[in-house]
């Protein structure tokens, strides 16, 4: 008996009946009703989200921002409703409670009273973060509740980004103001720098007036000591002739040829007095005058020099007014000569007088020549305290052209931005980082991105659920014939024919129903077709070694690899043990491998995947013709009772 008849005979034992007919039909669209069904509703479930109920709180109070009431809840709230993405219903807090309590609503998105406020409190002397509270209820939907969170943190980074950009443009804004004052300050400090200079300028004339000033009081000074002895002398002289007036009015003749002397050098005096009485108040008001004229005297010592030359003026006024009095009585001595024996007693009398003036001038003098001293030093302190201020107004034009300088180049480095160009760098950097998706291959839709696994796990139940009907290996045949080979391929052939057939009605819904992007379909199905003869193979192994009990672990290793295969979630996210599994069990290498082909991926690693499978589906059918072999030769218990399946 050849292969092919064997197989023939195991179809036609397969057909022999309508209900077999049927039975076996039904086997057959298992495949295509697990994966057609499942990638179905899983197709693009991300396009309806649209559909999931969701509630919206808005409890915001709002609050004041730049003079203005804004109420960032009811915004946001608003365009979410807008935007669609969920089916947003906006109720009150208690609805919203109890509606995702009895799963009326997914989750809800609540705005507490507070929050419009937080977020204008940035800008504050109390900032502190807004909440938004999002509530799930995972009895509804764990990834209901999954992609309510999701929308949450998407919503949350929307906030975050309006907030930073109208952060960024009041910070620009602000900048450009303080650019524009420091523009103004500029400006101001060319001018302060001018004014600066001027009064250096000024404050070095005032030094050099003040020093002349102190010169001319010095010689005023002089004058005044040379006055002061003079008039000691004069008193001396007076007090001479008072002490000799006994002798004049004894010899007159001799004190008149004296008294032409004496009135010759009164005269003398009184001219001197005279023109010092007449020069004293105009060289007084000069001085007084010119230091007026340097402006930045202090007030104080112009009093204090005033004073001091009223005092001097006064005392040489009346001095000289002594002394132009002793002078006409000298004259007088001298005109009256003659009566100068009969006037004795008046001689002695004015001479005592004129000595008394004297004495009174040359205590003037004394103080005119004090105050004068005085004033020099006075000057003299003054000439100090301008050399400070030249000196100081010096350090002051210095201080303000370096503030000028320091100005200019702080303007020059705050850019002076438009405020369109402002508000492009405030949502630049509200938003600096834009993700950029630039994937190497792209499954396009979830359905497309699960259907890899779907279509390897359909593979596996689907030549699971056809060694329900179908015999592992013929009985007649292992009695008949003595061929372990023939009987192995004939037992294999039989499943993977109908795996292969199985995966042809796969491959149609998963490429045309569903419409699923296929970059490679001819080696697409010819992986689908090479897992389905694998995973023949291992369960033909199974049942041949452990009959009903191996089918049972065709089961178990269905759910093994359900779990290891990475399908859903990266292989690398699984426990130690699991995951080296991934890299024994041959469903991974059949999802990977599709994935390849059905993505555009690396066709390398999909023929090392297809090497992998074909590695397991001939130790697999070495497997079982080893068993087969064993039992073309041998018969045991377990043989010989029925099984419990099939």
């Amino acid at each position: 008996m050849k292969i092919p008849q064997m197989i023939a005979a195991e179809f036609r034992r397969l057909t022999a009946s309508p209900m077999s007919i049927v039975a076996l039909i039904a086997l057959m669209c298992v495949p295509v009703l697990y994966g057609g069904l499942y990638l179905w509703a899983n197709q693009n479930p991300y396009a309806n989200l649209d559909r999931i109920p969701a509630a919206i709180v808005v409890d915001d109070t709002g609050a004041d921002v730049d003079g203005k009431t804004v109420n960032y809840g009811d915004q946001v709230a608003d365009q979410l409703i807008e935007d669609g993405s969920f089916q947003w219903h906006r109720v009150a807090a208690g609805s919203a409670t109890s509606g995702v309590d009895d799963s009326k609503y997914d989750f809800s998105i609540t705005f507490p009273s507070d929050f419009s406020s937080a977020l204008a409190s940035a800008s504050g002397k109390s900032p502190h973060r807004a909440v938004v509270t999002l509530t799930t209820n995972d009895t509804n939907s764990y990834l209901a509740s999954t992609i309510g969170t999701q929308a949450a943190e998407k919503i949350r980074t929307s906030i975050v980004k309006q907030v930073n950009e109208e952060a960024a443009q009041q910070f620009l804004v602000g900048l450009a103001d303080i650019r524009s004052n420091l523009v103004k300050a500029v400006d101001g400090a060319d001018k302060l720098v001018d004014g600066a200079a001027s009064a250096q300028s000024g404050a070095s004339q005032l030094a050099d007036g003040i020093a002349s000033a102190q010169t001319g009081a010095t010689q005023l000074a002089d004058g005044n000591a040379q006055l002061a002895s003079g008039s000691q002398q004069l008193a001396s002289k007076l007090g001479e002739l008072s002490a000799g007036a006994q002798q004049v009015s004894d010899g007159a003749a001799k004190v008149a040829a004296g008294n032409d002397q004496l009135a010759g050098k009164a005269n003398e005096a009184g001219y001197a007095a005279a023109k010092l009485a007449a020069d004293a108040p105009a060289a007084g008001q000069k001085l007084i005058d010119d230091l007026k004229a340097r402006g930045d005297v202090d007030p104080t010592v112009i009093d204090r020099v005033q004073a001091a030359v009223t005092d001097i003026d006064t005392v040489v006024q009346k001095g000289n007014g002594d002394i132009q009095t002793a002078v006409g009585q000298v004259n007088q001595l001298a005109a009256g000569a003659d009566q100068v024996a009969s006037g004795a007693a008046q001689v002695a009398d004015g001479s005592q007088q004129a000595q008394s003036g004297a004495s009174q001038l040359a205590s003037g003098a004394a103080t005119a020549a004090t105050g004068s001293a005085q004033l020099r030093d006075g000057l003299g302190t003054l000439h100090d305290g301008s050399t400070k201020l030249r000196d100081g107004l010096t350090t002051l034009h210095d201080g303000t052209a370096q503030l000028r300088d320091g100005l200019t180049d702080g303007v020059a480095k705050i850019p002076d931005n438009s405020p369109a160009l402002q508000k492009k760098q405030a949502s630049t950097i509200a938003d600096p980082v834009n993700l950029k998706n630039d994937s190497i291959t792209s499954a396009g839709t979830y359905g497309a991105g699960l259907a890899p696994f779907f279509v390897a796990l359909a593979g596996w139940i689907g030549i699971y659920a056809l060694f329900l009907i179908v015999k592992p290996v013929s009985r007649r045949a292992i009695t008949a014939l003595h061929s372990p080979v023939k009987i192995t391929l004939a037992g294999w052939l039989t499943p993977g024919l109908l795996g292969a057939v199985q995966m042809i009605g796969l491959f149609a819904i998963v490429s045309g129903a569903l419409g699923f992007g296929i970059h490679n379909p001819l080696g697409m199905y010819g992986l689908m077709a090479l897992a389905s003869v694998t995973f023949a193979a291992i369960i033909l192994a199974l049942n041949v070694w452990l009959g009903s009990v191996g089918q049972f672990l065709g089961l178990v290793l269905m759910v093994l690899q359900l779990v290891t295969a990475g399908g859903t979630f990266p292989w690398q996210t699984l426990p130690g043990p699991l995951a080296s599994l991934h890299h024994v069990l041959p469903m991974s290498y059949a999802v990977d491998g599709i994935r390849q082909l059905m993505y555009g991926g690396n066709p390398a690693t999909a023929w090392a995947d297809a090497g992998v499978l074909a590695l397991w589906m001939l130790i697999a059918l070495l497997v079982a013709a080893i068993g087969v072999t064993r039992m073309t030769h041998f018969r045991t218990l377990r043989d010989l009772r029925p099984s419990l399946i099939g």
